[in-house]
């Protein structure tokens, strides 16, 4: 027989006739015709300049494709390049753009592939909205013997069509090295969206904190965050608009002006990359899209949404890609973003609607689970903007190895083996091989259900980007949120409005309703589950290189990394909230109960405040709650329609607090008392109680300066709260001095002491006399290295960590051992390998014993979670009154955000 090499069968087929290429009579293709331009010429098209990404395959030293992984954003992998040309067809020539970047004429000449010029990388095409220019980021060639920080980072760069020119934006050497720049896109005044990892108002607070400048890391520890920045088109003044802890990637602008992008949400135990916008200055930061909908038949492996981009229908166009992929390729889906807020959850006006809300962008027989894909895979796709639903892609079809080929001896496999498209008598054929990657560049035409070849594939070849050069509509230019207060701006300040804590997605969580939680007359103070808003910090985990400690600083879980506590809030009796809160921090929302703990779940992904920004919403919502939440055009109304007129004091209340119509009692107090800003302690006083119809409950703070021990805040913010002030707890600094104050209690001249309340005096296993005891509950509370983990001081390992009950004998403290019974009560023995019984010395069977667990005392789960250590300080508890109100607050807080060894990455050891 006759035998072709993978390369020579693959070109005769392409060149002989494209139609027969792979696609008329088999699966594997979207279109009813494949066509080439030469048999069809496309008069919409061909004078559209085109712009592509093309590269060799990327192998590992097995030859194996290298894994691509969407949590890593600054992969070098070297071999791009751009290129572009002057309309799409097959027949054009295309112009490489980008060897000018890096190489001289002579250079790019006299390049051969014995004698290859150096590889450098280029990815995140963005066309003008005028179809003139292009950006693109782009990585140079590496430094040879250049260590990995010298290298050089990626860079933004613009192409000029008109003048056939090429820049980079930032000029600057030093400037441009100072971040790894991607993603850029256009925004509406001219200025440059793109992700970084700059992190340039991040490091300019951590100044002003009092900490040394560095780029955060993701919240798996393992990059550099990369989140949004805007500059100039002369690269000048960058200014960073987002604050995720992990990454947010892709940037494009919608045509209301908003900024969509991938978020990386990746706090505790989300793991997931879903849909956001926000302003061009970061306000109005809100979910769009995907929470609950990554799961889908296309993979077994949860998808994430990437490589956005409108068309011009407002539908949006995405990939759909697992973190981690060696294809390549993936599946693009057509999502419908303006009715739905998941693929099977519509957005509250449209509540008729069932979705699916993401079909199929091409073709409909994609898979991504890592089986033979029958309809291909496509590595891009870019709609064109001329009315014609067309789309330009890269797109590799299904093809196989031919399993009935027989190869002589003297053959070598790898270059003789025939290539088939695929079909469904060789998918099922359980030896069947998948054959390589073959990407080939196509423009398809739903209408019409064609598509036709841009670029012939080329084997080793694959295009990882494509645009045209297509003028569209500039979009509105959304600058700032709707509500804006300069005044907050110029103190760096933003301002919440929350309608009702009670109010979760729409249904009113409260017993007989917040009309009768808001009435003083009907529920009593105590009665308000909702008193307090805590308001909580991330903490950037710095890298190794900048401060390397060791994991046992996250303490029991790295769950909540390290957390900051800005300060509280009151909750009003309507469950509202207003106050003020610093702009451009990652911040969290915790409701507390009267003692200050938290009650329900942690806030689990960041909110943000531009300065000025004034942000409202309607209440809270549940993880596992898939209802519209946290997009303002999706949820349903607030359940409070708050004051029902003008002028008059809300139902059986102080008459001093006169609403306005609509107002909730949050905005009702903060026009007439002033609007709340964030306090280090916690303080109650009713304003609510009308004192003429009963009188008004006790005020009460819980305040750091009552403390005995170490403030978790500096001298000056305890006296005088601003936007820099934080509340940070490290457990040997701030909670272990706890058990270690004096708690004698004296009779009153002082001399007699009448008894010892000191942590100390019964939670250590060793009396005053020096002898050995049972510490007190099996609670060893002492400052002492633990013998367990040196890592960490006794109290908080017996505190935060299951143990053995102890037993003195002999003087001696020993675990505790009883004896093993079975389900009906009968004692266990010891047996050999046969199964038969061990004999003692006398001839007795010896009994299994085992120890006895102490559980944990206190959880990381939080205060609440905590029972077993807070229990017998409750009032008529063995313990009431032992230690204050303002310590009991300190420790609830501590383990409300994660009950960590440290909340300081600078405070922790060196490792």
């Amino acid at each position: 027989m006759n035998h072709w090499s993978l390369s020579t069968l693959t070109h005769f087929r392409l060149t002989r006739a494209v139609a027969i290429l792979l696609c008329a009579q088999v699966m594997g293709c979207g279109g009813d015709q494949i066509l080439t331009s030469e048999q069809q010429p496309d008069p919409v098209v061909v004078d559209v300049p085109i712009a592509y990404i093309k590269r060799p395959a990327p192998l590992d030293e097995g030859s194996a494709l290298v894994a691509q992984d969407l949590r890593i954003p600054n992969d070098f992998l070297p071999g791009a390049q751009l290129f572009i040309k002057p309309r799409a067809s097959v027949n054009a020539i295309e112009k490489n753009i980008t060897d000018r970047a890096f190489f001289t004429e002579e250079e790019i000449v006299a390049a051969s592939e014995i004698s290859p010029l150096a590889g450098y990388d280029v990815k995140d095409l963005a066309v003008s909205y005028n179809g003139t220019h292009l950006l693109f980021a782009m990585r140079a060639p590496d430094i040879e013997d250049a260590d990995d920080d010298e290298q050089p980072s990626w860079n933004i760069w613009e192409y000029d069509l008109t003048a056939d020119t090429l820049r980079r934006i930032i000029t600057s050497d030093l400037e441009a090295g100072f971040g790894q720049d991607t993603s850029p896109t256009y925004l509406p005044d001219g200025r440059i969206v793109f992700s970084s990892t700059r992190q340039q108002a991040n490091q300019a607070i951590l100044l002003d904190e009092g900490k040394p400048q560095y780029q955060g890391l993701d919240e798996n520890r393992e990059q550099i965050a990369s989140v949004l920045h805007v500059m100039d088109a002369d690269g000048s003044d960058i200014q960073q608009i987002s604050f995720n802890q992990s990454h947010d990637l892709n940037p494009m602008v919608l045509h209301s002006g908003k900024i969509l992008f991938s978020r990386w949400d990746n706090v505790a135990n989300n793991n997931s990359i879903n849909i956001y916008q926000m302003n061009a200055d970061g306000s109005s930061l809100e979910i769009v899209y995907g929470r609950h909908s990554h799961n889908s038949e296309l993979s077994d492996e949860v998808l994430q949404f990437t490589q956005l981009r409108e068309q011009p229908n407002g539908q949006l166009l995405a990939a759909l890609r697992p973190f981690v992929s060696n294809s390549w390729g993936g599946e693009y889906v057509n999502i419908d973003i303006t009715n739905y807020i998941d693929n099977t959850m519509p957005i509250t006006s449209q509540n008729g609607l069932n979705g699916p809300a993401q079909v199929s962008a091409l073709f409909d027989n994609i898979l991504i689970d890592g089986s033979i894909s029958t309809g291909g895979l496509f590595a891009a796709v870019y709609p064109l903007w001329d009315d014609s639903q067309r789309l330009l892609f890269s797109w590799s079809q299904c093809r196989v190895y031919d399993p009935e080929q027989v190869l002589d001896e003297n053959e070598s496999e790898s270059d003789v083996r025939t290539i088939l498209p695929c079909d469904d008598e060789l998918l099922a054929n359980p030896q069947i091989e998948t054959a390589p990657l073959l990407f080939g560049l196509w423009i398809f035409d739903p209408l019409e259900n064609t598509q036709l070849v841009i670029n012939v594939p080329e084997e080793g070849q694959f295009y990882t980007d494509i645009v045209a050069m297509q003028a569209r509509a500039f979009p509105t230019d959304a600058q700032q949120a709707e509500e804006f207060d300069q005044d907050l701006a110029n103190n760096d300040l933003g301002r919440v409005h929350i309608k009702s804590v009670y109010d979760f997605s729409g249904i009113d969580v409260t017993a007989q309703g917040i009309a009768v939680m808001a009435d003083p007359t009907q529920t009593p103070i105590g009665d308000r589950p909702a008193r307090f808003l805590r308001v909580v910090k991330a903490v950037s985990i710095p890298s190794e290189e900048v401060r390397d400690f060791d994991n046992s600083a996250f303490g029991r879980s790295r769950n909540q990394l390290m957390r900051e506590i800005i300060g509280y809030v009151p909750i009003e009796p309507d469950g509202s909230v207003y106050f003020d809160a610093p702009a451009n921090v990652p911040l969290a929302f915790s409701i507390l109960d009267v003692n200050g703990r938290r009650i329900g779940e942690r806030h689990q992904n960041w909110l943000q405040l531009a300065a000025g920004e004034v942000r409202t919403c309607n209440g809270c919502h549940s993880q596992n709650s898939e209802a519209p939440h946290g997009r303002a055009d999706a949820e349903a109304d607030s359940i409070n329609l708050g004051a029902a007129n003008t002028g008059s004091p809300f139902l059986n209340t102080n008459p001093a607090l006169f609403a306005d119509l609509g107002d909730t009692m949050a905005q009702t107090s903060g026009k007439i008392n002033g609007i709340n800003t964030p306090s280090q302690d916690i303080n109650f006083a009713d304003i609510w109680t009308d004192p003429d119809m009963q009188t008004p409950a006790t005020s009460f703070a819980y305040r750091y300066a009552d403390l005995q021990s170490s403030l978790p805040i500096t001298a000056a913010c305890a006296l005088d709260w601003t936007s820099l002030c934080r509340i940070q707890i490290n457990f040997p600094e701030h909670i272990q001095p706890i058990f270690l104050v004096d708690r004698q209690v004296f009779d009153e001249d002082g001399l007699v002491l009448l008894e010892d309340r000191s942590c100390l005096s019964c939670h250590t296993p060793e009396g005053a006399d020096g002898l050995a005891q049972i510490p007190a509950a099996q609670l060893d509370l002492r400052a002492t290295p633990s013998t367990d983990n040196a890592d960490f001081l006794s109290s908080y390992r017996e505190l935060m960590f299951g143990d053995n009950e102890q037993t003195l004998i002999e003087g001696a403290l020993l675990d505790r051992l009883v004896i093993v019974t079975d389900q009906n009560g009968n004692t266990v023995f010891e047996l050999d390998e046969e199964g038969e019984l061990i004999l003692d010395a006398e001839g007795n069977a010896i009994p299994v014993n085992q120890t006895v667990a102490v559980g944990n005392s206190m959880s990381v789960n939080g205060a609440r979670s905590s029972n077993r250590f807070f229990i017998p300080f409750n009032t008529g508890g063995a313990h009431d009154g032992w230690l204050t109100s303002s310590e009991l607050k300190l420790l609830s807080e501590w383990l409300d955000v994660g009950g960590q060894y440290y909340n300081n990455p600078f405070a922790a050891p060196l490792n």
